[in-house]
């Protein structure tokens, strides 16, 4: 039995399970025109605009995206610059991540009978599987993030079963791919992995790797650049923060081809934007931005609402694991605090804390990585088994209630934004469906 619970079995099987849902879920009859809706179709129109019609215009959405496939989370992405250009909203990120997937599909549409318009059928089938895939990479860089802490295989396929099943990750996997938070989670995974690896090792190829990949993180989703404040915590002390310093300084050369490297990914946007407006740079949200005076910290965290605790309660579990760094490492324990509050409070302070329709605070799955160690640490080193054989069952218990509230998600019983105390424990463990997402 042992043998069968090891990390890659349960990747696989992770992978197996998931795929099998999100098929269930989206490729039967007309399924498939839901698979991408509201934030989700700016995040991909890039690669019709630019693949299929070369209109960073976007002036395609009227006359195919709307006019020939019905989604009742259509919206228009395009924001009017100079009251003349059309420019995308969102970021061209999570777009790139999916070209791959999306080249596969025209190629394959091209020999079939569905029009070849970057929204027929096969196009959005193509995007679970693009889903899938990320969710598999950020399992894989969370495994071997995980070892590089020296957790059992038996705690680290545990911990990775917990964090896809007990947490909003799952749904972002296998019902709303389309949004970027599966692609942040796979890239911040990814960082995380090759800065430990730099930090440890001293070798001077994952400085390079780290910077590139940080490039993407950018172009996913900027405020994701956020992550940059764990680096004390994956550092793990001062002494290896100063070995790090000491590496660029003497391979200033290296990272100045690093930098470089992370300028280019980043101006992709910045060309974008020029080819677009003819601007460099265009303020794409308009009338959207973070107000630092007025954070909604704890409604993020607590609320009826959205609050991350309350619908994913396996986060709030992982931070016990903050007791151990506290009893044996301490810069750990206050660099991981820092960076968990700076977030947080960064986070809350966008205008729409609650980032509008989703399940429990969404931002948060992509540093969902992060989390996995603290969680993985509580198992490692629970002292007394009493402790150890409470903390089994509890995180269990939270997989369950998390993939139930899932489910009532999808069926409308906890609103996708208007969620009260009153409706909360009204529908609470209630299966009684009201709609179908």
């Amino acid at each position: 039995m042992r043998k069968l619970f090891q990390p890659k079995i349960i990747i696989l099987l992770c992978t197996v399970v998931c795929l099998f849902i999100t098929t269930n879920i989206h490729w039967g009859k007309d399924k498939w025109q839901n698979i991408i809706e509201a934030d989700a179709r700016g995040y991909y129109a890039y690669l019709p605009a630019v693949f299929i019609y070369q209109d960073l215009n976007f002036t395609f959405y009227d006359s195919v995206e709307t006019a020939k496939y019905n989604s009742h989370f259509n919206y228009d992405y395009r924001v009017k610059i100079d009251n003349s250009y059309n420019v995308n909203k969102y970021y061209c990120g999570t777009a790139i991540a999916q070209s791959p997937f999306f080249l596969t599909a025209h190629i394959l549409t091209l020999f079939s009978d569905y029009e070849a318009d970057g929204y027929s059928r096969i196009y959005m089938l193509f995007i679970t599987l693009a889903g899938i895939f990320y969710m598999l990479a950020g399992l894989i860089f969370t495994d071997k993030l995980l070892r590089l802490y020296h957790i059992s295989n038996g705690i680290r396929s545990f911990t990775l079963l917990a964090i896809l099943f007990g947490t909003n990750l799952f749904f972002y996997t296998v019902c709303e791919m389309g949004m970027s938070h599966i692609y942040s989670f796979a890239l911040i995974a990814a960082f995380c992995f090759y800065m430990k690896k730099l930090f440890i090792t001293s070798d001077r190829r994952y400085m390079i790797l780290s910077m590139i990949i940080l490039g993407f993180i950018f172009l996913v989703r900027p405020a994701n650049l956020l992550v940059l404040m764990a680096v004390p915590f994956l550092a793990g002390d001062m002494y290896y923060i100063f070995k790090g310093t000491n590496i660029l300084k003497k391979n200033f050369g290296l990272f100045a081809t690093g930098f470089l490297a992370l300028a280019g990914i980043i101006s992709i946007q910045l060309l974008i934007y020029k080819i677009s407006s003819g601007h460099l740079w265009v303020d794409s949200y308009p009338s959207e931005e973070f107000n630092f005076k007025d954070p909604h910290f704890f409604l993020m965290l607590f609320s009826y609402k959205k609050g991350l605790f309350l619908y994913t309660p396996l986060y709030l579990l992982s931070l016990f694991g903050l007791y151990y760094f506290y009893q044996r490492r301490r810069f750990e324990f206050f660099s991981f605090l820092v960076f968990f509050v700076i977030l947080t409070y960064i986070l809350s302070s966008w205008w729409n804390w609650w980032y509008g329709g989703s399940f429990s605070s969404r931002v948060f799955v992509d540093y969902l990585s992060l989390f996995s160690i603290l969680l993985a640490l509580q198992f490692q080193n629970a002292s007394k088994k009493i402790f150890r054989r409470l903390l089994v069952p509890s995180v269990i218990a939270m997989i369950a209630l998390c993939q139930f509230q899932t489910y009532q998600y999808r069926y409308y019983l906890i609103h996708w934004e208007d969620m009260t105390k009153e409706k909360y424990w009204d529908v609470f463990l209630s299966m009684k469906k009201e709609g179908k997402r």
